[in-house]
């Protein structure tokens, strides 16, 4: 049964997609099953993983507010190696039309219970704003992935983060943690970068991943081709830390279920 992240922050700018995009095809990588899904009406998670968005017939808004099934909206990206429920405009409307629906802060988790089997990891990149569709994320996921830079007002917005969570966990997802910390477009020569890695540090300890995402021209570029870095330019150093934090979550993952099987 697939484990769920959701990759969110409710600042924008930070890598989310990038990071939801290279980490489902590193994933990949390591022989994992993986669908990702585009929660974000930019779309922006399609295009980068080689779907033209412009095109779509069906999208994840149909899953949201008709019930479809994902089975008859995914589509493969031939560039990552995974599966995607991909996502575009429309999805403006969705914010709206859940309103009116039954269960509509769970609607997203009812789909994804149909195809928890079919894979070994589901991540869903969600939207940099706290309305239905970031809720429907974080109700339908395990942990909470947060990328962040390393500044001063990332830090707030972070706390702002973990309240929603908290927040979430109490009332409609009792399930849901933060799962992980990750630096994006980090710099250690940046003096400020390495004093907000201190704070994190601090703070979080365990919950940072020791795995860096450096600023790298390679992964930045990717997108507009519609492809992962990793197939981009699979040496770029963009590439070996995506790799690297999939690692990361895959020896954590081993732990945990090593730790549950001795208290068990």
């Amino acid at each position: 049964m697939a484990t769920i992240f959701t990759v969110a922050n409710q600042k924008g700018g930070v890598g989310k997609t990038t990071t939801s995009i290279n980490l489902a095809a590193s994933l990949v990588n390591y022989n994992k099953r993986v669908l990702l899904v585009d929660m974000d009406p930019q779309g922006n998670a399609t295009m980068g993983s080689g779907i033209d968005k412009s095109v779509l017939e069906t999208s994840v808004l149909e899953v949201l507010v008709e019930g479809t099934s994902i089975e008859q909206v995914v589509q493969r990206s031939e560039s990552g190696g995974y599966d995607l429920l991909p996502a575009n405009g429309d999805l403006i409307a969705a914010e709206v039309e859940l309103l009116e629906l039954k269960n509509k802060e769970s609607r997203l988790r009812h789909a994804l219970l149909r195809v928890k089997d079919n894979y070994d990891f589901i991540i869903v990149d969600c939207p940099p704003s706290l309305g239905m569709l970031t809720i429907n994320s974080l109700v339908s996921c395990d942990g909470v992935i947060v990328p962040m830079q390393c500044e001063y007002f990332a830090l707030e917005g972070l706390s702002d983060l973990i309240g929603t969570i908290k927040k979430i966990s109490q009332f409609l997802n009792p399930q849901l943690k933060l799962e992980g910390i990750v630096r994006t477009m980090f710099d250690s020569r940046n003096s400020l970068s390495n004093e907000v890695t201190a704070q994190l540090n601090q703070h979080f300890g365990p919950l940072m991943y020791q795995v860096a995402i450096p600023r790298n021209v390679r992964l930045a570029e990717a997108p507009s081709y519609g492809l992962p870095a990793l197939v981009y330019d699979k040496n770029s150093k963009g590439a070996v830390a995506y790799l690297g934090l999939a690692g990361e979550i895959l020896r954590r993952g081993k732990t945990k279920d090593t730790n549950n099987k001795k208290t068990g």
